[in-house]
């Protein structure tokens, strides 16, 4: 059984170039783009923003390996034919840097952790590997990236039938451990097959089933909208003929948006195809991959977001969910932009609103979106989505108050809540008059907020 260890920033594994292996075939010159056969009508604001807020369900109905425990990880399991009926399955873990407790070692800073894999099948023992890892970064602000920082691999072989995946990280710092799960089908790789597609950020491509496939999976299969490079693999197995093969993707209303056929020569035991398409344009939400046809056809679920990192796909709740950023010109121009300006428009945000260009991660919207997130969660209680309530919007542009304090009056039915910000000097109070937790700002403090909102802005 091999091992696969990366740590290397998301942002150069999905700029690489055409891949420069004699076996693989390029079927689109360069990066095709998407070629819309059917109408493509977008989900409801209301699914969009659930996404965001809840992408670990996503991920799940995507079909991935979800771990939302105190070790948080998205896998994936892929199978192409090996040696005999068996099949080789690469399982890809994709983690950010702050999952993990690091501790300083001279001058880097470490974590240690330990990942576990099992295989369980009726009737047979279970096929279980378990590895030590060490995680180095350079500086601490790596230490707290939460955007897809690590990806882990490892290939073992299985008998065709039906598994039960598990996936333990535990980490060592913290003894914190994450879990997930999975049901999985290894087929027999028959003659004339091909395998289910694979996304990725690399590959090379193999012609024996006694090669190895050498491929940099991309375990969420999430591309960013404008900047990556949705990049499907998959295989055709003993052909002995030239057979022309379907590939079709689907977007969320069962709309063809991509159509091609590929054509297998038979000239190798095992065929490489790629397909490289550019995600420019829309569709954007989820995407279903489709090589062959009828009951021998092979699928995998993707999705197109404006970020791999958080999951929006409705350009209009993209614009609506940035009204407390702060770049109030910037997003009303973008949310002027026409269809085709889009993508350049948002690749110009992205870049002049990070805060640390050397690294993929924008921290300055990922820390907002987190507060967004966190906001519809913690004040739900308002009748409203918690991210649109005034102490939604305290919370996404200020922060966690130093002090909270409830001033609930025993005679009235006014309520008062007050959250104080020692290093901004602010003290805002929130009014209840209706006694159903709907707290609004005093005006004072609506003023208060407005004034340190533009003195954070202007850098305090």
């Amino acid at each position: 059984m091999d091992v696969i260890y990366y740590m290397m920033p998301p942002a150069i594994l999905r700029r690489v170039g055409a891949i420069g292996v004699p076996a693989l075939l390029l079927l689109a010159t360069g990066c095709a783009g998407w070629q819309r056969v059917g109408s493509s009508p977008t989900a409801s604001a209301d699914q969009q923003l659930l996404q965001l807020f809840d992408p670990n369900a996503m991920y799940t109905r995507l079909g991935r390996i979800v771990s939302g425990d105190q070790v948080p990880f998205i896998g994936t399991v892929a199978l192409v034919p090996s040696r005999g009926d068996s099949a080789e399955a690469i399982v890809g873990l994709s983690l950010g840097n702050g999952a993990f407790a690091f501790e300083r070692d001279g001058q880097t800073w470490q974590a240690k952790y330990r990942v576990e894999y099992s295989f369980e099948r009726a009737g047979q023992p279970p096929v279980t590997i378990g590895r030590d890892e060490v995680l180095r970064v350079e500086t601490f602000q790596e230490t707290a990236r939460r955007d897809e920082s690590v990806l882990l691999q490892q290939v073992l072989h299985l008998a065709p039938g039906s598994y039960r995946v598990t996936v333990r990280v535990r980490d060592r710092g913290s003894d914190r451990v994450g879990v997930g799960t999975q049901q999985l089908v290894v087929p027999s790789f028959t003659a004339g097959s091909v395998s289910a597609p694979i996304l990725a950020y690399e590959v090379s491509g193999r012609g024996k089933r006694t090669d190895s496939l050498q491929v940099v999976l991309n375990p969420r299969g999430t591309v960013a909208f404008g900047e990556d490079t949705l990049l499907i693999y998959f295989e055709g197995v003993g052909f002995t003929t030239p057979t022309d093969v379907p590939v079709e993707i689907r977007d969320e209303r069962d709309s063809v948006v991509f159509r091609q056929t590929t054509r297998f020569t038979g000239a190798s035991e095992v065929e490489s195809r790629v397909i490289r398409i550019a995600p420019d344009s829309t569709p954007l939400g989820q995407l279903e991959i489709i090589a062959g046809a009828g009951p021998d056809a092979r699928r995998i679920n993707g999705v197109v977001s404006f970020s791999s990192s958080w999951v929006v796909t409705n350009f209009d709740d993209l614009m609506e969910l940035l009204r407390y950023f702060g770049q109030d010109s910037k997003v009303s121009l973008m949310k002027k932009a026409t269809t085709q300006d889009r993508a350049q428009m948002w690749r110009d945000f992205f870049r002049t609103t990070d805060p640390n260009p050397a690294t993929p991660e924008n921290e300055a919207l990922s820390t907002y979106f987190a507060r967004v997130a966190y906001a519809n969660t913690r004040f739900r209680d308002e009748g409203i989505a918690g991210w649109r309530t005034d102490r939604g919007e305290a919370f996404i542009t200020l922060g966690e108050p130093d002090q909270i304090f409830d001033e609930s009056r025993q005679t009235s039915q006014v309520r008062y809540i007050q959250w104080s910000y020692n290093d901004l000097r602010v003290t805002l109070y929130f009014e209840d008059q209706s006694g159903f937790n709907r707290f609004k700002l005093i005006p004072a403090s609506r003023t208060a907020l407005e004034l340190a909102k533009t003195r954070l802005r202007r850098g305090r």
